[in-house]
């Protein structure tokens, strides 16, 4: 299911990329369980389990978007995110098709 995830993310900054020349758009590489002595570097350098998949900045604005594929759902430390960034005033999505993601930027970059 991750492979599917991860193919309409992939699908998804394509497009942002080739349509929104002067936004920035990324993603955080928090997945994944990391053990041992690099996964407490990584927690120490500031990996935080839950910030969603991809970032998106524009003029005056951030967006947060968690991809989800089906019926995957928000992991308990991806709701405690969602919920402190929008306690903060960002705007949060849970994204779940190619044409939601299409319909977000949209909404969002006018």
């Amino acid at each position: 299911m991750k492979t599917l995830e991860s193919k309409l993310q992939i699908e998804c900054v394509k497009e942002f990329r080739k349509t929104y020349t002067k936004e920035i758009i990324f993603a955080v590489p928090n997945g994944g369980y990391r053990k041992g002595f690099g996964g407490e570097i990584l927690r120490r350098e500031g990996v935080l389990s839950g910030v969603s998949d991809l970032i998106i900045i524009s003029k005056n604005k951030v967006i947060f978007i968690e991809m989800k594929y089906g019926t995957n759902k928000q992991s308990p430390n991806q709701i405690t995110f969602q919920e402190k960034v929008e306690s903060l005033g960002f705007k949060y999505y849970l994204c779940n098709s190619f044409d939601e993601f299409k319909q977000i930027c949209k909404n969002e970059l006018k």
